[in-house]
């Protein structure tokens, strides 16, 4: 069971987490996690180009590893890239120190094989001990999301997740797809859908700002 539209009294019991980015422009935020992953990425990249759309990429870091030719393809087209882990960790099932040292991780694959170092985070399903956050959020801005698609849901249809995103959305919204191979059936259908619909209504894709750290 999970939420497909975060409401925003969960949003207001985790203060320290930006669920969305607050503005009265016609822009979203598409984010893409778990990659990067051979021809998925590509795809996304090429779809996204479309469209002149920036998105943000949490990135894992064993996948980076193993694809950095497409990490810097990504940073190539213009878009942001955030950590997501060095094996997709489930926090409430890691200690902190393994956790802390798997974000790590990532920041050095990240810096060896893009020159880049991460100034974004986002916890695999969401899911952090209190410790674990409290840590975090000295390190990086937390960044979740108020609409998931549900892409990485087997029990979906493409359609289902192009109505998801297509419904829930407003400006400043943070949308959550996954560039894997278990969510590119999915994918591969409500992308094209979601920019388009959203360009015909005059919205901008942008990838997720500089953020600050936070204090709560």
């Amino acid at each position: 069971m999970y939420l497909t539209h975060i409401p925003t009294w969960l949003q207001s019991c985790y203060p320290s987490y930006h669920w969305r980015i607050p503005t009265q422009e016609k822009v979203v935020y598409l984010t893409f996690d778990d990659g990067p992953t051979e021809e998925v990425t590509e795809w996304t990249l090429d779809q996204l180009a479309q469209y002149d759309a920036r998105a943000t990429f949490f990135v894992i870091g064993k996948n980076v590893q193993q694809h950095p030719s497409i990490l810097q393809e990504v940073l190539k087209r213009g878009h942001i890239v955030g950590n997501h882990t060095f094996t997709h960790n489930n926090g409430r099932q890691t200690s902190t120190e393994d956790y802390l040292q798997s974000i790590q991780q990532t920041q050095d694959i990240c810096k060896k094989y893009g020159n880049i170092s991460p100034t974004l985070f986002r916890p695999p399903y969401g899911r952090m001990t209190w410790a674990q956050i409290q840590e975090v959020k000295k390190l990086f801005p937390i960044v979740m999301m108020d609409v998931i698609s549900a892409d990485f849901d087997l029990r979906k249809e493409g359609e289902e997740c192009t109505e998801l995103v297509c419904q829930s959305s407003q400006e400043g919204s943070i949308i959550l797809f996954h560039d894997s191979v278990k969510a590119f059936p999915r994918l591969r259908k409500a992308l094209p859908e979601v920019l388009s619909h959203f360009a015909r209504l005059g919205y901008r894709f942008e990838s997720i700002p500089v953020l600050p750290l936070a204090h709560v």
